[in-house]
């Protein structure tokens, strides 16, 4: 289980131990430049390679005739990018169709969107076999692999079967859901077996670690093993809750830097004194995006002296996934509610929503979190959610906006001093609203100064550090530890057919282990 006084114990990322190169797999790979990356969590992983020499594999982003061409590597330093190419028809299968059209929605309690695609099931195990016979070439024995996410979670399966004893850990990024949502997923029993390849897996909070553990045991999969151990076909693997945090220092000075940015300034500009309430999202139905407007206006309705005040939203939200139907549709119901927000409450002097499909820089974001009053993260699931953190460290100690959380965000376990509002509640959420803008400031202070005690202990450096020195911990004793070559791995036809056979009746002998 997650223990605070740990969980909150400042840490450095340490590179002693042990002693190889890190090897880093993910979906996408940050182009190497001389400019830092923009995201916390491309720093922290990159800060934690070039410390040790390291490796970060993964798809180019792009399309070529064929896969499994040799990956393009490109060193910088200390550290190696190596690329693969995907086919269309992988891109459309394996990335399309069973990550973002799957593994996605099913993952975010989205049943209704899932695609269950045999088809595209049978391409994700072959693009990460594929992934895994290009990445096993580049290894050495000694290095560590970090794998990132929901794309190659079969990724350690298929490096075993080639013969890879290094360690190997995987962090989930997302939510995992529980057993009832989860065994909708196809190939289901191959994809929780999958995990047992690895030496330590991570989720965002301990209900996902929770969740995933149920599977294990109801789907007949594997055991708990006592503890935060579970057993799957014969290896012991550790899961646990590793949240993810940003880089907090580093943001801060950003965002009293920010107030000089151009963006920044038109906008402070535009607003002609008054208040702004801020979301930042990428396009995606988890979001709550609709949720969130409808309860804006809401607020608008409720609040008189809000609108004489010409109290303004802007939304800010990237497009992604373009190609996929379900974020093209969601994307005109975003413009349409908008445009009958603004046509319902707007002025000719005032347009209550800015609603703006564009993405910013990290100066920009962390300017226009500071000067916004309220800051409004209401996804209806997420992994962990950093805008909320971001929101929260940007904010001036002398005047701090009020963060309204969604409970549903993984950022709520740990910032516990928002406004924790269920998304699905329209009137509650306007009622947040309300109470945020009539907030004393001696109240706005306190909140804000747990939140960044909160932060300071855990940020992303920190999260690096805990996983990788879980993952070079050595297993504990028992008899569950079974070194690689003894343990138990179905060949690849058997875990096919325990894909169509799906959840099975729990087993007196896989009940869990008493902690």
């Amino acid at each position: 289980m997650v223990h605070l006084e740990l969980l909150y114990k400042p840490a450095s990322i340490n590179v002693q131990k042990p002693g190889g190169r890190l090897v880093v797999v993910s979906n996408r790979v940050p182009t190497p430049s001389a400019a830092p990356a923009a995201g916390g969590l491309a720093v922290a992983l990159q800060a934690a390679l070039k410390a040790r020499g390291g490796l970060w594999f993964g798809w180019s982003g792009k399309t070529s005739e064929e896969s499994g061409a040799a990956p393009q590597c490109r060193t910088v330093g200390s550290l190696t990018y190596a690329v693969c190419d995907l086919s269309r028809r992988d891109v459309e299968q394996f990335y399309c169709g069973f990550a973002n059209r799957a593994l996605w929605p099913i993952c975010h309690y989205r049943l209704d969107l899932a695609d269950l695609s045999e088809c595209n099931a049978a391409a994700y195990f072959r693009v990460n076999e594929e992934f895994a016979r290009q990445l096993q070439k580049l290894l050495r024995p000694d290095d560590t692999i970090w794998v990132h996410d929901y794309h190659f979670i079969p990724m350690a399966r298929f490096l075993r079967e080639m013969g890879c004893t290094n360690r190997i850990g995987f962090f989930h990024h997302i939510p995992w859901p529980s057993p009832d949502v989860a065994s909708a997923l196809p190939a289901y029993q191959r994809i929780l077996r999958s995990f047992g390849a690895y030496d330590v897996v991570g989720f965002q909070t301990q209900s996902d670690a929770d969740n995933f553990r149920d599977c294990i045991v109801n789907a007949n999969a594997g055991r708990a093993a006592g503890g935060d151990w579970c057993e799957i076909d014969g290896r012991r693997t550790l899961v646990n809750a590793f949240p993810i945090g940003i880089d907090t220092e580093a943001f801060v000075k950003e965002a009293r830097a920010a107030e000089r940015n151009t963006t920044v300034k038109r906008t402070l500009a535009s607003l002609g004194g008054h208040e702004l309430v801020i979301g930042v999202d990428r396009l995606d139905y988890s979001k709550g995006l609709k949720h969130r407007m409808e309860a804006f206006a809401t607020f608008l309705e409720r609040s008189p002296q809000a609108a004489r005040a010409r109290v303004t939203m802007l939304q800010i939200t990237p497009k992604s996934r373009s190609d996929v139907p379900e974020y093209a549709r969601m994307q005109r119901e975003l413009e349409e509610e908008a445009g009958r927000i603004n046509g319902k409450h707007g002025d000719v002097d005032w347009t209550p929503l800015r609603y703006i499909n564009k993405s910013m820089s990290h100066s920009a974001l962390a300017g226009l979190y500071r000067m916004s009053k309220v800051g409004l993260v209401t996804p209806l699931r997420d992994g962990m959610n950093l805008v909320a953190k971001e929101y929260v460290a940007a904010q001036a100690p002398d005047n701090p906006g009020v963060l309204v959380l969604s409970q549903f965000a993984g950022a709520a376990q740990e910032l516990k001093s928002a406004l924790i509002v269920n998304p699905y509640d329209i009137e509650a959420t306007a009622a947040a609203i309300a109470r945020a803008f009539a907030m004393p400031l001696d109240e706005r202070k306190e909140r804000w100064n747990a939140m960044m005690t909160a932060l300071r202990a855990n940020s992303v450096y920190d999260w690096a550090s805990r996983f990788l020195a879980a993952l070079a911990g050595e297993n504990e004793a028992g008899e569950f530890d079974k070194p690689m070559d003894q343990a138990s791995i179905p060949e690849p036809a058997a875990l096919d057919r325990l894909g169509v056979i799906g959840p099975t009746r729990r087993s007196p002998r896989l009940d869990p282990m008493p902690n």
